[in-house]
């Protein structure tokens, strides 16, 4: 028996309360050199939300509940988590089946990215208001490569008189976007299409007032170091090719043909800034502001597209 299955059973026979657990996992996370960034960003973190998800609790709620005593069976529960966090390295969502993304909750398994793109963030923050003057004019709006539907979810939300279409490639994932539209009762605001990338969608009656995507985008060299949290992901929403730009190229040259002379395309990609901006030297577009500064999303005109292609 290794030290790490020794140190589980030990918890089990010898802790007691919530506090107890949390300080375990923290103190077992580090020693294991877990990988975050899927809805949390540090050990701390991602113990409380565990214990607190596992027990049912409010995952903002902790200090009540700190040295309330486990049951044998909640006891069970927790180890049971630890286990599949730390020896099988998945990711916080897939365990509790849940995202929590800037105020929503999304249901999330194995067959969908966990959500964390950062145009979520620049809507909610008004950073596109330069653009989007009067946001009750949004009429139609595609969510390109739209995984568990957060983002649709979210414009449609945000964008009160909009009718959004979120497509996919991947079968698989719109089963898990149905899940989250029906959660939030929006099946009659946005429609689900199996689509690689635009090639489906040309039967749409409206072009759109705008577009937003966040394609894969991992290039092939990092995407053979990628933590091992990474690789329980579906590959096929992170791999962006051998520069990580070749859906990011599609989608530019194409969004064209589906944006309103007014439209403008809202387009997250990896850190190899440098390098889009070396290949797209001419392209009038911007670099949006997120909190942390670790996004890499920009926004274009159909105008500055039309100018860059010469159409």
């Amino acid at each position: 028996m290794d030290n790490l299955q020794q140190s589980l059973i030990d918890a089990s026979q010898n802790l007691q309360t919530i506090r107890d657990f949390i300080r375990f996992m923290v103190s077992t996370f580090e020693e294991h050199n877990l990988s975050y960034g899927h809805g949390t960003t540090n050990p701390y973190d991602e113990a409380a939300y565990l214990v607190l998800s596992t027990l049912n609790l409010p995952i903002d709620t902790l200090e009540p509940h700190l040295d309330a005593k486990l049951l044998d069976h909640e006891i069970k529960k927790i180890i049971k988590v630890c286990e599949q966090r730390i020896i099988h390295r998945i990711p916080a969502p897939y365990i509790t089946n849940e995202a929590n993304f800037l105020g929503y909750k999304f249901y999330v398994d194995e067959r969908v990215i966990i959500p964390r793109s950062y145009i979520a963030e620049i809507l909610l923050n008004n950073e596109l208001s330069d653009y989007i003057e009067h946001p009750e004019l949004i009429s139609n709006i595609l969510d390109l490569c739209t995984g568990n539907g957060s983002l649709a979810i979210i414009m449609a939300d945000y964008f009160s008189d909009s009718q959004v279409i979120a497509a996919d490639i991947d079968e698989n994932a719109l089963e898990v976007a149905e899940i989250n539209v029906n959660k939030y009762d929006m099946s009659a605001v946005i429609e689900l299409r199996q689509s690689n990338l635009f090639e489906n969608l040309t039967d749409c009656p409206n072009k759109f007032d705008l577009i937003v995507t966040n394609p894969p985008y991992v290039d092939a060299k990092r995407m053979n170091i990628l933590p091992q949290e990474y690789l329980h992901e579906p590959q096929i929403s992170l791999s962006g090719g051998e520069s990580g730009l070749e859906l990011v190229n599609d989608i530019l040259k194409n969004a064209i043909y589906f944006l309103n002379d007014f439209g403008i395309l809202v387009l997250e990609m990896g850190d190899n800034q440098e390098e889009f901006e070396q290949l797209y030297d001419g392209l009038e577009f911007t670099w949006l502001t997120t909190q942390n500064g670790d996004g890499f999303v920009f926004v274009v005109t159909k105008k500055a597209l039309i100018n860059y292609f010469k159409i």
